[in-house]
């Protein structure tokens, strides 16, 4: 399997990132064990957590995705061989978005004990802190790096004049550089991404892991129309897609999968895959057998014809 470079760092990561928000929240441990175990056996070791996963679900405080992927790589010996991707910043009982100091410097004390480790190897600003000056973001990490707490830093759906400035500071005053950066984008969600970052980024060197490239499921093809997910728990989430364009997405995409015999979700994020300036799409499972997507797309290369279909479907109006 071929490996991607992040940013101008020595780390290479696969294709295809797995998004741990389902370890502890839609999995229990011993569920998480058994998707990760066939993870790694395919050669996916890259980890994308944070520190408030999975606080949304009633009775969780943040952490549970940590303390699973900690206590799954300390049992199988598996650290030195896993890159650890978490997050600071979300609230995670101070009320509000923080990338001060103090809240960093707390955090990341946390996040070392739950994932058993001394060292994460991405350490992402979850979102931006406007009451934070982003230079003293910087300087906070300058420190954690030396400490050897973090060895390279992130950023996940910043203002695109902030993450400029940010990477504009690296530059003049030799602060850290987010070395990778985490959008929202998927075949249905392009205009942002498109639209100044996937330049600046490839102008830069900065790696890109994007979240959502599956739309929720939507894309998968399990979803075929509005009736499929009335009254189920992703009915708030997915039923802004049952529109003519998110339909036109789904004829596309099963018009391909049938062309290649790659199941709907390996297409997806076949496509995801081939754009510019994408290093690797974070997509979570919650079974082995969903898996086999994963395989799909890191494997297959879809042909100039098929990913102009895709494009042309997806595009607005």
């Amino acid at each position: 399997m071929e490996t991607k470079q992040i940013g101008t760092t020595d780390l290479r990561i696969p294709p295809v990132a797995f998004g741990c928000n389902v370890l502890g929240w839609t999995m229990d441990r011993k569920q998480s064990f058994k998707v990760l175990d066939e993870l790694y056996e395919m050669g996916f070791n890259y980890m994308d957590t944070a520190d408030v996963y999975s606080r949304w679900v009633d009775g969780h405080e943040g952490g549970e995705s940590e303390r699973i992927l900690g206590a799954w790589m300390k049992e199988r010996g598996l650290r030195g061989r896993i890159i650890v991707a978490t997050k600071v910043g979300m609230d995670v009982g101070q009320g509000h978005i923080d990338l001060s100091r103090s809240h960093i410097t707390q955090q990341i004390e946390k996040s070392l004990h739950n994932l058993q480790t001394d060292y994460v190897d991405i350490y992402f600003s979850h979102r931006h802190d406007p009451n934070v000056e982003v230079a003293d973001v910087l300087e906070t990490y300058a420190g954690l790096i030396k400490e050897g707490k973090v060895r390279h830093v992130g950023a996940s759906s910043f203002p695109l004049d902030v993450f400029k400035k940010a990477i504009a500071l690296h530059e003049q005053h030799e602060l850290p550089k987010y070395q990778i950066y985490q959008p929202e984008y998927s075949i249905l969600h392009r205009t942002d991404f498109e639209n100044g970052y996937q330049d600046f980024v490839l102008q830069n060197d900065i790696a890109v892991t994007n979240y959502w490239a599956l739309a929720n499921g939507f894309l998968t093809g399990k979803y075929e129309s509005i009736d499929d997910i009335k009254g189920t728990s992703r009915e708030s989430n997915l039923k802004k897609y049952f529109d003519d364009k998110g339909m036109r997405v789904l004829k596309a995409l099963q018009q391909v999968s049938q062309d290649t015999g790659i199941s709907q979700a390996g297409v997806t994020i076949a496509r995801t895959i081939a754009q510019p300036g994408i290093t690797a799409p974070i997509v979570s499972a919650t079974k082995p057998g969903q898996l086999q997507a994963f395989r799909e797309a890191a494997t297959n290369s879809l042909s100039k014809d098929h990913l102009a279909m895709l494009n042309k479907a997806s595009l607005d109006g």
